[in-house]
């Protein structure tokens, strides 16, 4: 069929909740995909964050062609074996002592909001609000969308669930004042990707934490988009001093196989039960066998440095275009997070780059976002700026 023919039968039978552009990819290998028409782009969305290790990598395929051959799926009432390895190499490489397992960033938020609260019930009577912070993005379920303060993401669905404040992001006096005698915990991403990857001042996690400790709340990191290696460590909380008492991962924890996951510590993981919480499908073996062998590559073939070294490197290559181009407002971002802030807005020149073989992603409605794989090459920086170099010079 012709693109146009694939575009007409998706606008036929499919919900509108995207606004999607008029291509349709039918294959990936490392940091590049290819359309039905068979031509080729270079991914700098990866799938918004989650194909860490670029497409179709071998040690991932190995693992889940291995794995759909034995065994597919079966219950929580059994024991998993690639799901038990899994979480050991997950709390191994952690300050966290226990795992649930599930199938998105939503689901991990929604298993922290629902820990929180429990561990509350028993230990904090009263206390069930969490503060969460403005611009923030959590996930699409109705606690999620909540938690996400955001008022875009709100309109059609109220009257939502009770039990969430919102604060400014990267103030601290702001969170302490907001903290009640109802409040259980603060919910925080260590840097916000969704509203334009805003990068906190120094210091500003270690706030979130002195202020959860002298008040006796839960800290709770969602680094489902910064987590599995993104800003050149496994978890971005490890570049600080504060380590959360649960933290939430999914994205690129699965090269693009559906996984999430809710790591805490034995003091809060205790509060869930047998009954508290489950997952039909979360932690099943495909999913599990997936993950494990992701999360084994980055850790032993140089992902992590090859995340900050070239990332380092985009920087100062955006940076430089900065000094050329007035459209650029501001460069940030860390590892291979990276925002480039327009004074205009940034619709007109993603269609450009994607015209030129370039795929780039806007936030926020004027930041240019890079979430591309971590096996980018400073060669693959130089062709991405370049087209970002032409686009920004046509009027």
């Amino acid at each position: 069929m012709t693109t146009q023919e694939w575009i007409e039968l998706s606008d036929r039978y499919i919900m509108a909740t995207y606004k999607r552009f008029p291509i349709v990819l039918t294959r990936g290998l490392g940091v590049h995909v290819w359309d039905s028409d068979g031509r080729c782009y270079l991914d700098l969305v990866g799938g918004i964050a989650v194909c860490a290790l670029g497409h179709a990598h071998p040690r991932v395929v190995a693992a889940i062609k291995e794995q759909a051959e034995t065994l597919f799926h079966v219950s929580n009432l059994y024991h998993i074996a690639p799901q038990i390895l899994l979480a050991r190499l997950l709390v191994e490489n952690s300050p966290f002592d226990k795992a649930f397992f599930c199938n998105s960033g939503a689901e991990a938020n929604e298993a922290a909001i629902k820990l929180a609260r429990k561990y509350a019930s028993e230990h904090m009577p009263g206390r069930y609000e969490l503060i969460t912070m403005q611009d923030s993005f959590h996930g699409r379920t109705l606690a999620t969308v909540t938690a996400t303060a955001q008022e875009k993401f709100h309109v059609g669905y109220a009257p939502l669930p009770e039990g969430f404040r919102h604060v400014p992001y990267n103030d601290l006096p702001a969170l302490e004042a907001a903290v009640t005698e109802k409040t259980c915990g603060v919910l925080v991403e260590p840097i916000q990707g969704e509203s334009g990857v805003i990068v906190p001042d120094s210091g500003y996690l270690q706030g979130v934490r002195r202020i959860c400790d002298a008040k006796g709340l839960l800290m709770i990191a969602d680094e489902i988009q910064t987590g599995i290696g993104r800003t050149g460590t496994l978890f971005a909380c490890e570049q600080t001093e504060a380590v959360p008492d649960m933290i939430t991962l999914a994205k690129a924890l699965g090269n693009g196989f559906p996984i999430g996951a809710l790591l805490a510590t034995d003091r809060i993981a205790a509060a869930f039960v047998p009954g508290s919480h489950g997952s039909t499908f979360g932690g099943n073996p495909l999913a599990c066998a997936a993950a494990l062998a992701a999360l084994e590559t980055i850790l032993d073939e140089g992902i992590l440095e090859n995340c900050r070294k070239v990332g380092e490197y985009f920087l100062s290559k955006l940076g430089a275009l900065k000094e050329k181009h007035s459209r650029i407002r501001e460069v940030r971002g860390r590892g291979l997070m990276i925002g480039v802030e327009l004074t205009v807005p940034g619709a007109e020149l993603v269609l450009k780059c994607l015209q030129k073989g370039l795929l780039i992603n806007c936030a926020n409605g004027n930041v240019l976002r890079f979430v591309p794989p971590l096996i980018l090459t400073r060669q693959d920086v130089d062709r991405a700026v370049g087209i970002l170099d032409e686009a920004l010079e046509e009027k």
